[in-house]
């Protein structure tokens, strides 16, 4: 599968966020393939179950965009909502019978009888990881998933459902405030294994903009960032994401953002190598400290 080098976010576009009309959805999924952002990341359970659905409808009247584009989505978290009535409590469920019902229902809510990728969203404590394989092993010959993933998935528990079924992605919180996909095994394993690594928040949150920002680390990397950017003639949230993409697993950032600008950025950062001392500068600025 081929994915493109930004990813469009969606968990902020809906009631969550930006509450876009089905129009606004539509403007700004066709401004995100218009500049190569083809990739679109949902999980069932954004917008209280609603963003999947309000994608969905733009779909059904313009179906010919499918084709365009690649969808990956999210099962495996239940929350209480008033859309799941019958949820108690906040709670994981990667049981066999719940994937394929989160499955079918994704697909009806996005308009497609076929997902490019789909991810169990967080560890289960009760994770059965032969009852995953046989969901995934049946989506796959009934051709309603294309490939398989986890999100936020430790090295040891990608390490076991990889026993039992190719897993293709791990999506994780990745980026300068968070660095421990470098050092934990998880960039590792995903570069043994050929696998793709997806970069939720990959800067930070936005808490590397935020105005009169106290944080000695935050102030250290955004130092850094304004001097790269202005030898690259370009902006500080620019440099963030290239630093990002320079791994070489070729990590894919999840722009969790509902202004088209902010995915021109990323675009950007594709187009733009750091040198490796540059790198290194902003691992330090984060560190705080010299590489040992």
């Amino acid at each position: 599968m081929i994915y493109s080098n930004v990813i469009a976010g969606t968990m902020k576009w809906g009631a969550w966020g930006a509450k876009f009309t089905t129009a606004s959805f539509e403007q700004m999924i066709k401004d995100c393939i218009a500049v190569g952002v083809t990739t679109f990341d949902h999980a069932d359970i954004y917008g209280d179950y609603t963003t999947e659905e309000d994608f969905g409808k733009v779909l059904k009247e313009q179906p010919s965009l499918r084709q365009q584009m690649q969808i990956i989505t999210k099962c495996g978290i239940q929350i209480v909502s008033v859309n799941r009535p019958h949820h108690k409590i906040k709670s994981y469920d990667t049981s066999y019978e719940h994937i394929m019902e989160s499955v079918e229902q994704s697909l009806k809510n996005l308009s497609t009888d076929y997902i490019d990728c789909l991810l169990i969203h967080r560890p289960d404590p009760l994770f059965n990881a032969d009852e995953v394989a046989k969901a995934f092993e049946q989506l796959k010959q009934q051709g309603k998933v294309l490939e398989f993933g986890v999100s936020n998935f430790r090295k040891w528990q990608v390490d076991l459902l990889r026993s039992r079924f190719p897993v293709s992605v791990n999506q994780v919180e990745c980026s300068l405030l968070h660095l421990e996909p470098f050092g934990d095994g998880t960039l590792d394993q995903c570069q043994q294994h050929g696998m793709i690594p997806m970069a939720w928040s990959p800067m930070g949150g936005g808490n590397l903009f935020v105005e009169d920002d106290e944080d000695e680390r935050n102030k250290r990397i955004i130092a850094v960032a304004n001097i790269l950017a202005e030898k690259y003639a370009t902006g500080a949230d620019v440099i963030l994401l290239s630093w990002l993409m320079t791994h070489p697993t070729n990590i894919l950032p999840v722009l969790g953002t509902s202004k088209i600008e902010r995915i021109h950025a990323a675009v950007a950062a594709t187009l733009l190598k750091l040198e490796r001392e540059e790198w290194f500068m902003l691992w330090r600025a984060s560190t705080g400290r010299e590489v040992a």
